[in-house]
């Protein structure tokens, strides 16, 4: 089975798009993927970011459809500007794509990975076209207009998102507590946090995991469950960083 993903370069390899495409070897899926950006970066600084031309970007996405038209599972990861993301939302379109989006906002070592008012075009554009989105509670919170801080707060949160697609709200910095709005129910999925150092990439090794068991046949349902203990087991075999 063969997927893909739309995201930028993080050259430690932490993130992104090298993340996603170890990831889906690591599950057992072929990864194909498209380049949004290059970054000049490591787990814990970001120095500087190049998006690349959304035709360029197009011409990426339309390369590979070409040859591998068994495609049918996404993610997307950071797609940076408002043109990007119409352009990556048009072929998901096109292609009859099932997407997975992680909203990419703001790096995990501090950083902006998007333009201002990037959750304007994401709920816009990009999140009509998706079957799951997978925020964590400052990308929730942009994109609800909900000051998450507590788990009601990303209740509401999910229940906005999800008015447009279904969502998790990922629970790594509100005390391990997932929140996850589907088929128009909330569910809770608590977790026990892991003392590590850097969390560099977990939230694009989450997407990736759910798209790569999607490859692979597993209802949407499983695929959340066993990406929820992919990603951990991931943790606590890390190393600088890195979670594969």
């Amino acid at each position: 089975m063969i997927v893909m993903s739309i995201a930028g370069i993080d050259p430690s390899a932490g993130a992104g798009l090298f993340a996603d495409i170890k990831t889906f070897q690591k599950i057992g899926v072929y990864g194909t993927g498209i380049v949004t950006s290059l970054t000049s970066q490591n787990p814990y600084k970001i120095y500087s970011l190049k998006p690349i031309e959304s035709n360029y970007i197009a011409e990426e996405i339309d390369s590979v459809l070409e040859e591998y038209t068994e495609i049918k599972y996404i993610k997307t990861g950071m797609l940076y500007s408002e043109d990007i993301i119409k352009t990556v939302s048009g072929k998901i379109k096109e292609y009859n794509l099932k997407a997975i989006v992680d909203p990419v906002m703001v790096a995990t070592a501090g950083g902006k990975l998007s333009k201002e008012d990037m959750g304007k075009a994401i709920l816009k554009y990009l999140l009509p076209k998706a079957i799951l989105t997978t925020p964590n509670i400052d990308e929730a919170s942009k994109l609800s207009g909900i000051n998450i801080k507590t788990e009601e707060d990303a209740i509401k949160a999910a229940e906005i998102i999800g008015k447009t697609c279904d969502v998790i709200v990922t629970g790594g910095h509100l005390d391990g507590i997932n929140t996850i709005y589907r088929n128009n129910k909330i569910s809770i999925i608590k977790e026990e946090l892991i003392d590590t150092e850097n969390l560099h990439g977990s939230g694009c090794v989450f997407s990736a995991s759910i798209v790569a068991y999607l490859g692979l046949g597993y209802s949407m349902e499983i695929a959340i469950e066993k990406s929820f203990k992919y990603v951990h087991n991931a943790i606590l075999n890390g190393n600088y960083g890195t979670l594969i």
